[in-house]
């Protein structure tokens, strides 16, 4: 009857026409034939006459299952239908196998949790209108379907950190609609802060994993408006109110700019937030709490990260489960990878997280486990070794659909390649990673980072256009984000290797000195300071300072402390030291050698910022 009503329409409008107008059904389908019933006639009278031939009992469980957006299984059904101040109370999972077998509701199987029940949308519509004529049923079945979901996120959250994770994960999102529709109820319709807030909760890692994170901050935000005033410190109140502080940055930090949050106003509740946390108790440990170090890192105000790190970590061990713990021991190994000194004393806790990740059992703590191992791999130069990590937590993050992961475990398998000297390789991976980040609307990030590989690739194809073209394309992606200071730095040594050889060696060295140091302040890994500092050499030695050229390559070893060069590293480098040796002589070039071994990084950095900071 729809489809005949809508072919009658064609003779007025054009179906785009029609189709905008679906949304009121029951207006735009009239005027059927005149030769047929009256039930006939019209859509709204075919759904009128099915509607008188139900009991009330019936027409009562069809008006409340119109709360449910996108269906609902039959605990809910019976939950959400039946009141239980019902003057007649009734078995709503009979009447519901009623409006089955009289088609108005259609039962469908669920893979993880039985039958699944929906309506049609004109007859979801329809039922919606008849509960809009009862308000006060209306909002007491919203009140019950709200409460039911509420309790439905809170027994998923701690399952899908778990081994179990992979069904709990699809019930989550087979249940989205629903959710959506109770932090609607609590959160607007009600105010209702508290059940608001924990909903938000048991749903914040689920956004954060599944990549829904743009419209988890709009929740955190819009709730964190019911709470215009900061609660008496020390209530329950006051606790979810600072851990949802902590979320609404961390969802808002995917898709705004690094620039958002170094205003004085951030700044002022990263120094509240950790004034709050960092004392310890079970509340600093719960999910996303524990992770309130790093909100000063977004800030940029970050000058005690590494001890709040150590202080997350004790508090974890005091009063949180192995999840957590997990989580700030996952963060402190990532972290201590990419700054000065922290590659010797990550190996206890990246076996510590092996230990955790298996008990756990959580996806995606194994990949970022892996992750690590990949990144130890890498710096110690085994990068067989870091692809085998890498493609493992690739497989992880896809096996538990963690999106924003997958391009980004892509991009370090494309440096083990790139690294290893496989430049094809690395090329056909970075292609895949850009692909993958475009399926799911850019990872910032992966951009960044991509772009940056992407020049050291088209360097080693001596390519020096392309290479200019993809550093200033990764500057761009760069400042959307707030980026690991080792990005910046590796975009910094490109940048003054291509200005060497646009400009000459001079303009070159006059900006390598000044990164060096940055890099320096920002604590940047040794074999990050010893990629610059090789860069800084190679301009040296085409600069004719032969001697200088030796101190800084003799640095960039020793800061090396045993680790080799990459392919790539080693073929930029190689000839330079038979190349000095000929214009010094062995015994200047042991001793220009020796002065630099003892040289730090900062005393080269300030050497070169000292004696070219005017060739710009």
């Amino acid at each position: 009857l729809a489809i005949e009503l809508a072919a009658a329409r064609l003779r007025l409008l054009t179906p785009r026409q029609i189709a905008d107008r679906l949304d009121d059904r029951f207006r735009l389908l009239t005027s059927g034939s005149r030769t047929v019933l009256p039930r006939q006639q019209t859509l709204r009278a075919v759904v009128d006459w099915s509607w008188e031939l139900l009991d009330e009992a019936e027409r009562t469980v069809l008006r409340r299952l119109s709360v449910f957006a996108g269906g609902c299984d039959l605990a809910a059904a019976e939950a959400v239908c039946a009141d239980p101040h019902d003057p007649a109370p009734y078995d709503a999972a009979d009447i519901l196998g009623s409006l089955v077998d009289k088609s108005l509701v259609l039962a469908e199987p669920d893979e993880d949790h039985g039958m699944r029940y929906r309506m049609l949308e004109t007859i979801h519509e329809y039922a919606g209108e008849r509960a809009a004529a009862h308000p006060a049923d209306a909002r007491d079945t919203a009140r019950r379907h709200a409460a039911h979901y509420l309790a439905f996120a809170e027994e998923a959250e701690p399952l899908i950190r778990s081994a179990a994770q992979l069904p709990w994960i699809r019930r989550v999102e087979t249940e989205l609609d629903n959710l959506r529709a109770a932090l609607h109820t609590s959160a607007v319709e009600d105010a209702d802060t508290e059940a608001a807030q924990r909903l938000v909760f048991a749903l914040g890692w689920f956004w954060w994993l599944r990549n829904y994170r743009a419209e988890g901050a709009e929740w955190t935000t819009r709730i964190l408006a019911l709470t215009p005033d900061i609660p008496a410190e020390g209530t329950p109140a006051y606790w979810r109110f600072m851990r949802l502080q902590v979320l609404d940055m961390f969802l808002l930090a995917e898709s705004n700019s690094a620039d958002r949050f170094r205003t004085p106003a951030y700044q002022d509740l990263a120094a509240h937030i950790k004034d709050t946390f960092r004392h310890g108790s079970p509340e600093t440990t719960r999910f996303p709490g524990m992770l309130w170090p790093a909100t000063s890192f977004l800030t940029g105000t970050a000058l005690e990260f590494h001890a709040d790190l150590d202080r997350s970590v004790a508090n974890c061990r005091a009063h949180a489960g192995e999840w957590e713990l997990g989580i700030v021991l996952m963060l402190r190994a990532h972290v201590a990878i990419d700054v000065t000194g922290g590659l010797a004393a990550v190996d206890a806790d990246l076996a510590e997280l092996h230990e955790i990740a298996h008990r756990v059992g959580d996806r995606w703590t194994r990949a970022q486990v892996a992750s690590a191992a990949g990144e130890v791999a890498l710096s110690r130069g085994r990068y067989a070794d870091a692809r085998v990590e890498y493609e493992e937590c690739l497989r992880l993050a896809r096996e538990v659909g963690a999106s924003v992961e997958a391009p980004f475990a892509i991009a370090r398998i494309a440096e083990t390649a790139y690294c290893a000297g496989d430049l094809d390789d690395a090329e056909k991976l970075l292609a895949e990673a850009a692909r993958e980040s475009d399926r799911f609307g850019g990872v910032y990030d992966v951009a960044t980072f991509a772009g940056l590989l992407s020049a050291l690739v088209a360097l080693q194809r001596g390519d020096a256009a392309g290479a200019r073209r993809e550093c200033d394309r990764a500057r761009a992606e760069a400042e959307r984000i707030t980026v690991p200071a080792q990005l910046t730095a590796g975009l910094d040594t490109v940048d003054a290797v291509l200005a060497g050889r646009e400009q000459g060696p001079a303009a070159g060295l006059a900006r390598i000195g000044p990164a060096l140091a940055a890099a320096v302040t920002a604590r940047c890994a040794e074999r990050i300071l010893a990629g610059m500092a090789e860069a800084a050499a190679m301009l040296l030695a085409d600069a004719d300072l032969p001697a200088e050229a030796v101190r800084s390559l003799a640095a960039a070893t020793a800061w090396r402390a045993g680790h080799p060069r990459s392919v790539p590293e080693r073929d930029a480098v190689d000839g330079l030291p038979e190349r000095t040796r000929a214009l010094l002589g062995a015994d200047r070039h042991r001793r220009e050698e020796a002065a630099g071994a003892a040289l730090t990084p900062a005393a080269l950095a300030a050497t070169l910022t000292a004696e070219f900071s005017g060739s710009r």
